[in-house]
């Protein structure tokens, strides 16, 4: 009786993790990308904005391809993200890539505050950092869920090409490698 009790919680606690692991949120794949104002902060320095500017950052970079991250810390395993995407946009700045992300939360004076220093700190010069005007979870019709902490949405042409979405704590290196391999495989 004592095997079958350790074998059924195996089988529940084995079915959680696989649900973990297909955390999803925000737009998926083949999906199209809608419209929203956000605040510019800080980062993509030549983009012609400044910060405090108000506009839709989707708009604005209409069908060129672009990385969308909606972010609810701003911790190291970010900086690495944006770091690589920073290294990403001025590589292939021929196919006229862009990338922005959003930091989402409850306090927008907080989050503004966070992505100014952010920048700052880890020189982001082209990657914009902002501030949606829906800040708790981003967009509403972007689906981005309370439990993911990192929602990457790839795109071209308004169209979602890839998705990658982190509970806490699981940005990491390999999930880092993804997101740039999916970016080149947009853009070839």
């Amino acid at each position: 009786m004592k095997a079958a009790w350790l074998g059924l919680a195996a089988l529940v606690l084995g079915a959680g993790v696989a649900v973990a692991a297909e955390l999803k949120s925000g737009l998926q794949p083949g999906e199209d990308l809608g419209a929203f104002e956000v605040e510019k902060c800080a980062g993509a320095v030549n983009d012609g904005r400044k910060a405090g500017d108000t506009f839709c950052y989707r708009c604005m970079l209409g069908n060129r391809p672009v990385v969308m991250v909606f972010a609810r810390k701003a911790d190291d395993k970010l900086a690495k993200l944006v770091k690589e995407l920073d290294k990403e946009v001025a590589e292939h700045a021929d196919e006229k890539l862009g990338s922005f992300v959003n930091l989402i939360g409850k306090d927008a004076s907080a989050l503004k505050k966070t992505a100014k220093e952010f920048a700052e700190k880890n020189k982001v010069d082209h990657v914009a950092l902002v501030v949606p005007q829906d800040h708790e979870n981003g967009p509403t019709s972007y689906n981005v869920s309370p439990d993911a902490e990192v929602t990457v949405i790839i795109y071209n042409k308004g169209k979602v090409a890839a998705n990658h979405a982190f509970a806490s704590g699981k940005l990491d290196a390999k999930a880092i490698a993804a997101i740039v391999a999916d970016t080149d495989k947009m853009l070839n």
